[in-house]
């Protein structure tokens, strides 16, 4: 078949399931089709991930968006703080607060001054993105909410507020005494479900850099150096004769080594490295790290291990320096931001020889 036969064929295809397709679905379509094409040319971020966020009694609704912009839904925001518009300064507010796209809602003649301290040097306050329904609505960057706190409780604390801004004040006041112990872009990752999500894809990328698709070649990776220190503070006699070494060591070197190297490392380096009949891996895990990112990382993490090491009088010594400096990570740490500072071999763990 031809180039052109072969286009031929395509386009009668085309126009057949074309053909096939109700009005309405045509009409669906069409209406996809072309919101795609509008979001693009305004360059319009669709939210992908909703939630509320629930502050004593006020509720806001919340996206993270496709470009990864946290917003508050400003005519939400608006309503939780009980915030509004003035027909009068919508008609009579100056040229320089609409050029600069200060939202109504902050177009006070009072609120100016601290307008211009807090939020004068941003480009833009709100944000266009189209909802997970498909409407078109407008958006409070999530990091900027702390700032808007700010030009009401200065505005307040400068006596400029009629009655009922300062009840927006005590609204601001509120929200900023809880963000002070949670940060607004935590709390919006948390509501939407963003966060796992983030953590799910930070560990995708990090599997991606560490675990290599194929088995690379053996080279001696764990120096006696390495082993010879773990007998010494263990209180055990290096068996000189032997290359052999408890099998507990491999749980050691699981905790010491591969568990501090990045989050979930190890428990796929376990997946995708067979085991003999006996259960013991067929290769060593270093096998499957990756030659530009895991395995460099491996020799410089375990360089650091054998020098603490030979700082430290004994096991509780060195896993105290170890805990500080190299601590374990876990995927969890991806969602919390927190390290783990133990495990249940460290606990069981007396620092001596089985």
């Amino acid at each position: 078949m031809t180039v052109d036969e072969s286009d031929g064929a395509k386009a009668r295809a085309a126009k057949a399931r074309a053909d096939s397709l109700t009005p309405e679905e045509r009409k669906e379509i069409g209406r996809k089709a072309g919101t795609a094409r509008w979001d693009k040319a305004k360059n319009i971020p669709r939210a992908e991930y909703s939630g509320e966020l629930r502050i004593g009694d006020m509720v806001f609704p919340c996206s993270v968006l496709s470009d990864g912009t946290r917003v508050l839904t400003q005519s939400d925001f608006m309503s939780g703080m009980n915030m509004y518009y003035s027909g009068w300064v919508s008609k009579n507010r100056p040229e320089e607060d609409a050029a600069a796209d200060v939202p109504l809602f902050l177009a006070f003649k009072t609120l100016k001054p601290f307008v211009d301290k807090h939020l004068g040097d941003l480009q833009s306050i709100t944000v266009a993105y189209r909802t997970e329904s498909g409407n078109i609505a407008r958006g409070i960057k999530a990091e900027i909410i702390p700032k808007l706190c700010d030009v009401w409780l200065d505005a307040e604390e400068n006596g400029g507020l009629g009655k009922r801004q300062k009840l927006i004040a005590s609204k601001a006041r509120l929200l900023m005494r809880a963000l002070a112990h949670t940060g607004i872009i935590a709390l919006v990752d948390e509501v939407t479900g963003y966060q796992a999500h983030r953590a799910k894809d930070a560990l995708t990328r990090i599997l991606e850099e560490f675990i290599a698709k194929e088995l690379q070649p053996y080279v001696r990776t764990f120096q006696p150096e390495y082993y010879q220190e773990i007998y010494r503070l263990r209180g055990l006699d290096y068996p000189h004769d032997s290359v052999k070494h408890p099998q507990y060591f491999g749980s050691i070197t699981n905790d010491i080594v591969y568990k501090r190297l990045a989050p979930g490392v190890l428990e796929e380096l376990k997946r995708v490295t067979p085991r003999l009949g006996s259960g013991r891996h067929k290769n060593k895990l270093f096998q499957r790290l990756t030659q530009n990112k895991g395995y460099p990382k491996l020799t410089q993490h375990l360089g650091s291990v054998v020098t603490m090491m030979q700082l430290s009088s004994d096991w509780h010594d060195f896993m105290a320096k170890l805990d500080k400096f190299k601590p374990r990570l876990d995927i969890k740490s991806l969602e919390t931001g927190r390290q783990l500072s133990f495990d249940y071999d460290a606990k069981k763990d007396k620092g001596i020889g089985l």
